[in-house]
């Protein structure tokens, strides 16, 4: 069936509008951190799969790092291992890390991977530990000790921190025309495995790749200020002015702390998106308008909103 003349028009409005990011963008490198609603609701599920594949058939390289954390939960509720948080993250100890392997570098990991493939794509797991790719530290809480005003070190077990990205495997895949798709599980220097956050090693893969853009969805509308408002496009000193001032506080602070690290760390641009929004990803790099927060250290003029 042939399109009205008003829906063609409207389909041609796209196509051009998306043209010169599509020319701006080729042979860059884009990081997305895939989580929250868009990894459990089937319709998010696909639509995220087509826009990383349609962003690697325009000549981007996109690289995708999930989480996994309600799917972690579920299981270890299964096997009744009692889930433990220390400042939002799930104190691993061995066993819980044996389930955190097989749940994160396992079944979702090649969920994603299948997802990417069933709808034509080309995509390849692999977790941290793969060619040592995310070389990881023990992380460990500092915590002020009740009554005694003084710190108390608090040992999650196996989470950990990123020490070093070596790029040699993502680029393989990626100049072998592959989609990486990483489990965030790094390696100790002993052989260790360690429970790292996805949004921290995105932003760490992103910084080591020189990537131009970080993009992590999220369930929200975005960066947010005090009236509820969606911040659009934002400067690095104006995020830690709202920072200073407590806009940005809570559950927020860590992921936005991440964008900004790798923005500061040159990666181009770092973009809070919603992940409830279908094609949220392919709306925030190909529109004018976008879905989200753009925090960049370039001049906001040059730069679309996001």
């Amino acid at each position: 069936m042939s399109l009205d003349q008003k829906s063609a028009l409207r389909v041609a409005q796209v196509l051009n509008e998306a043209l010169p990011y599509i020319q701006r963008f080729i042979g860059k490198t884009v990081v997305v951190k895939f989580g929250g609603n868009a990894m459990v609701d089937e319709e998010l599920q696909n639509s995220f799969a087509r826009d990383v594949i349609l962003m690697k058939l325009v000549g981007m390289n996109p690289v995708v790092v999930h989480g996994g954390g309600p799917q972690i939960g579920e299981l270890l509720k299964k096997l009744s291992i009692e889930s433990r948080f220390v400042d939002g993250m799930r104190v691993t100890d061995s066993e819980t890390m044996d389930v955190v392997e097989m749940v994160l570098g396992g079944t979702v990991n090649k969920q994603i991977v299948n997802l990417i493939n069933k709808n034509g794509g080309r995509a390849v797991g692999v977790t941290g530990k793969d060619g040592l790719l995310i070389r990881a530290k023990k992380l460990r809480r500092n915590e002020e000790s009740a009554g005694l005003h003084a710190s108390e070190i608090i040992d999650i077990g196996h989470v950990g921190e990123v020490e070093s990205i070596d790029t040699d495997v993502i680029e393989m895949l990626i100049n072998s025309d592959f989609i990486p798709v990483i489990a965030p599980i790094g390696v100790g220097r002993s052989g260790e495995s360690y429970n790292i956050n996805a949004d921290l090693v995105a932003g760490k893969i992103a910084e080591y790749l020189k990537a131009e853009k970080l993009m992590l969805l999220t369930n929200v509308a975005g960066l947010q200020d005090k009236n509820g408002e969606v911040l659009t496009g934002l400067s690095t000193l104006e995020v830690d002015g709202l920072i200073a001032d407590r806009t940005i506080y809570g559950g927020m602070l860590p992921k936005i702390a991440c964008a900004l690290d790798a923005v500061k760390a040159g990666v181009t641009s770092a973009h809070i998106i919603d992940g409830r929004v279908p094609h949220a990803v392919l709306l925030e790099i190909f529109t004018d308008t976008g879905v989200g927060t753009l925090i960049t250290n370039s001049n906001l003029q040059q730069e679309k909103s996001a």
